[in-house]
């Protein structure tokens, strides 16, 4: 018998189907993957589960009885916890007080915090999930923010537990770690469904994976008899190549040159110390390393985002160190940034407008100081067909309603659009499936090929390995080595990444 069954359930948008007709069955002490692409229907079917959504048809039962969940109290009730994809947490509250949110302990109108704490350090020794009670959300890492997110789950005794895309932003060791609580969580007679693209983590944690496309299941199968290769053709609906076939690198002039940066940080330590690279024409330089080592502080002051103490960023040798992001921009360089929803688009413009967000002042996209919305239109309309953006309403669709792998093709079609003597891309793949992965490393190959420079900052160590042609990675604000992705292991680019080795001299 199933703890959770799923049956005929259906969910319906204005203009779509998210969920049709699918029916699922969660075992007790499994570990359940769901596989799709972005879009195919994941994250609405356990919002179904977890009472965010109400479907229109079918039902749910747990153990063999009929449940009606309403909202998620119903869910929390039956024993169902969620980690979402974009965490759930105040982030002025302390990680204890975001842990017993909802299910507090008072006396005479006084929280009763002695017990609480008791019992979530007694749940974080146990299931290896080590947090600082005292600290707000705001001043944790990403990581730690997801361990506060299941000790939640823990806290209220949950014992099916949902998980949405939980490794999309954590680094290989975290990922690590993820997979061996929800393993020991899974002994214990948890039971898991877990939503993910990735095909190495299914292989990894999970006993089944039911595999979505465009909202129909398409199949369960066993992971242990399934090879990677055919979970991937069920998700997608075709052979997907999972190697890339790179050319040989045409390597030309130089494009960027960062020379001695450093920016100084709030306490005695630098964000960043004495960074000097360049990037050439027609080659993709990755900078890897552990999430928090200086990356995003990089990125920033070479896009001109943060301000530098000393040093000096230069596009084929025109200094730009103190430009604004608009000169940048006109010296010929883009950026995806590292957070799509934050820093790449204004979710609540539609699909048109966010093409244009750094040439709407250009002919013919204004006149007279009026945006002209047709010829914007008819833009928007040409980078939809060129790099496949799939909208319900297409130019007109509020990006906010999007999947989250067409929301960065909007990105990326915006930037490369712009014909950039340099493209800065920066976690391009976070939180995607295998078949937009594949198509964003074919757009940056080709601009490497077209004699672009590329700089790719990745925690993705399969991707740092795959599409660079050389390697930078950065430790506490340092680059510690630079190396030929051919002439390295995964071992030995993880020991540079954790400190443990650094080359004598790096430039």
């Amino acid at each position: 018998m199933h703890i959770i069954e799923m049956r005929n359930i259906t969910k319906k948008f204005p203009g779509i189907i998210a969920n049709d007709d699918i029916t699922l069955g969660l075992k007790k002490g499994e570990i359940h993957a769901l596989l799709g692409e972005n879009g195919a229907g994941k994250s609405t079917l356990m919002s179904v589960l977890f009472g965010l959504y109400k479907a229109e048809k079918g039902e749910i039962l747990k153990n063999g009885e009929k449940v009606n969940i309403t909202g998620p109290s119903d869910a929390t009730k039956l024993g169902i916890g969620m980690v979402h994809q974009h965490f759930k947490l105040v982030h002025n509250f302390t990680v204890l007080e975001n842990i017993i949110l909802g299910v507090e302990t008072t006396k005479n109108g006084v929280l009763q915090m002695k017990d609480a704490r008791q019992k979530v350090l007694e749940l974080s020794q146990k299931y290896e999930l080590e947090v600082d009670l005292d600290k707000e959300i705001r001043y944790i890492t990403v990581g730690m923010q997801q361990r506060v997110e299941i000790l939640k789950m823990l806290y209220r005794n949950n014992e099916i537990l949902i998980f949405d895309e939980p490794t999309a932003v954590l680094t290989p060791q975290e990922i690590e770690a993820l997979i061996a609580t929800m393993r020991n969580m899974a002994a214990e007679g948890k039971s898991i469904l877990f939503i993910t693209h990735k095909l190495d983590e299914i292989k990894q944690a999970a006993d089944r994976c039911s595999v979505l496309r465009k909202g129909k299941l398409i199949g369960t199968v066993d992971v242990a008899a399934t090879s990677k290769e055919e979970m991937s053709e069920m998700m997608v609906g075709r052979k997907l190549s999972l190697t890339l076939t790179k050319k040989t690198p045409q390597i030309g002039e130089t494009i960027l040159q960062v020379k001695n940066l450093t920016q100084k940080g709030d306490s005695q330590k630098n964000k960043l110390t004495n960074i000097t690279f360049d990037v050439k024409a027609g080659e993709i330089l990755c900078i890897a390393g552990i999430e928090g080592n200086g990356q995003t502080d990089l990125v920033n002051a070479i896009t001109g985002l943060t301000a530098v103490d000393s040093g000096t960023v230069a596009i084929s040798g025109v200094n730009i160190t103190n430009a604004s992001i608009r000169n940048r921009g006109t010296q010929g360089m883009s950026h995806i940034p590292e957070d799509r929803h934050k820093h790449g688009l204004i979710l609540d413009y539609n699909l048109a407008y966010n093409t244009v967000l750094q040439n709407y002042y250009k002919t013919p996209f204004q006149k007279m100081g009026f945006l002209q919305k047709g010829k914007i239109r008819e833009y928007a309309n040409q980078l939809v067909e060129r790099f496949d953006i799939r909208a319900s309403e297409g130019s007109n669709s509020i990006v906010r309603a999007m999947s989250g792998g067409n929301q960065q093709k909007i990105i990326l079609a915006r930037e490369i659009a712009n014909s950039p003597k340099l493209l800065i891309a920066v976690q391009p793949t976070r939180g995607l499936d295998v078949g937009a992965i594949e198509y964003i490393h074919k757009q940056l190959l080709a601009q490497r090929d077209e004699g672009k420079a590329v700089l790719l900052i990745s925690l993705e160590l399969e991707e740092v390995m795959n599409i660079s042609d050389r390697v930078l990675v950065m430790y506490e604000g340092e680059i510690v080595a630079n190396v030929n992705p051919q002439n390295i292991t995964f071992k030995e680019l993880g020991l540079y990444m954790a400190g443990a080795k650094r080359e004598a001299a790096v430039a």
